[in-house]
């Protein structure tokens, strides 16, 4: 029994210990600016070794949701903002974004390694479990419940380090993207403006952010599986070069 209670005890000394490190402002900002460089140069790499540290500061701050902007999270408040980021995301996206994206950059972004979600339903559906797993909750997590949130309080948490961390993830999240070319780098970046405009105005429901991005992600997988992702913008390309 004794035994057991000193093992407890130790345990909890750890994870403490581990939490008065991860949470302090040295040790963060280490995080941020080594998953910056990763992310610049590697890619998706430095958003996994951000989210896997991320996910350790999660379990040493005691599974404290309200450390990642998750302590007033309602279904009710929750669902129509959501919904309605994922409209602003989808308009601005195809009818404004990508088209003149493509115009001036002469490059589309390269999708190519979604094209075996193309008719095939076993592919589109493991998909959707990334998209909703390591997009939907890891990309949210990380770049606007931890990235986003951190610089904010690094900033001093007011209104001019929030938007700085509005910014910096926006940046990075367009950077991790670079698999897509530059056409994609710089259409991401900006839906990941929107997404942090999302949680700028919800920096408590951080759950409108992971809803709205799993949405417009689904919207996009499955276009390409019915082939139709660029109907839309072909048009709007078309129609922006008439005018232009």
């Amino acid at each position: 029994m004794n035994t057991n209670k000193m093992r407890a005890i130790q345990q909890i000394t750890i994870r403490e210990k581990a939490a008065r490190l991860l949470t302090s402002r040295f040790f963060i900002l280490e995080v941020i600016i080594l998953s910056s460089f990763l992310m610049w140069w590697q890619g998706g790499a430095g958003f996994l070794i951000g989210l896997g540290l991320a996910l350790v500061t999660f379990w040493a701050v005691q599974w404290d949701w309200s450390f990642f902007g998750l302590s007033n999270v309602s279904w009710k408040s929750t669902i129509a903002p959501a919904i309605g980021y994922t409209m602003i995301i989808f308009l601005l996206n195809d009818f404004i974004i990508e088209p003149l994206t493509t115009i001036y950059t002469n490059q589309t972004p390269d999708l190519s390694n979604f094209d075996g979600m193309r008719g095939n339903v076993a592919n589109l559906w493991l998909m959707l479990v990334i998209i909703w797993t390591i997009a939907a909750f890891g990309e949210e997590f990380f770049y606007r419940g931890y990235f986003m949130k951190q610089i904010a309080i690094l900033f001093g948490n007011n209104k001019s380090g929030w938007i700085i961390g509005v910014i910096l993830s926006s940046i990075m999240f367009g950077l991790v993207h670079a698999y897509q070319g530059n056409a994609g780098m710089i259409s991401t970046g900006l839906v990941g403006l929107i997404l942090a405009i999302a949680f700028y105005h919800n920096r408590q429901n951080l759950l409108v952010c992971m809803l709205a991005h799993g949405l417009i992600d689904t919207i996009g997988i499955l276009m390409i599986y019915y082939g139709t992702e660029k109907i839309v913008i072909d048009y709007m390309i078309n129609l922006y070069q008439t005018i232009l």
